[in-house]
């Protein structure tokens, strides 16, 4: 019976992240201005000093990360599937590499959105955790 109630419990919460803060099912609760708070790639957290003053905009169909100073680092479209817990997603590069596609795993809880994606050569994710050729970011929303 504890193990039907955690697995019930587990289904609720994975159903609620994947709808987002106001509870509709669409990519619209991801848009806004996050800060990373960390990044794994390869099973390794990476330092804090390389995350710092990071900031991401999710608009409707663009991901674009800058630093402290504003500097363009990363650009790129998503789409995003919805249907399916947790969502998936598609990414395709327009800075610095046009053209490169990474595809993987995206949950937003309160402010917090977990994204985990292949890197070239590696599986897409299934869990937030970022194993062999996959980097997994986690975020905090900066409210404006």
């Amino acid at each position: 019976m504890k193990n039907t109630v955690a697995l019930a419990l587990a289904l609720a919460a994975s159903l609620a992240a994947a709808q987002g803060p106001s509870g509709k099912k669409d990519g619209k609760s991801l848009e806004g201005r996050y800060v990373i708070t960390s990044v794994e790639k390869n099973g390794e957290k990476a330092p804090d000093r390389k995350v710092k003053d990071v900031t991401v905009l999710i608009t409707k169909d663009a991901i674009i990360s800058t630093d402290k100073e504003k500097k363009h680092l990363y650009g790129a479209n998503y789409t995003l599937d919805t249907g399916k817990t947790p969502w998936r997603i598609m990414m395709v590069g327009t800075t610095p590499k046009k053209g490169d596609k990474a595809a993987g795993i995206v949950a937003l809880e309160g402010d917090t959105l977990k994204l985990c994606y292949a890197l070239p050569g590696g599986a897409v994710p299934t869990k937030f955790v970022a194993g062999e050729n996959q980097r997994c970011i986690v975020m905090r929303r900066v409210k404006d």
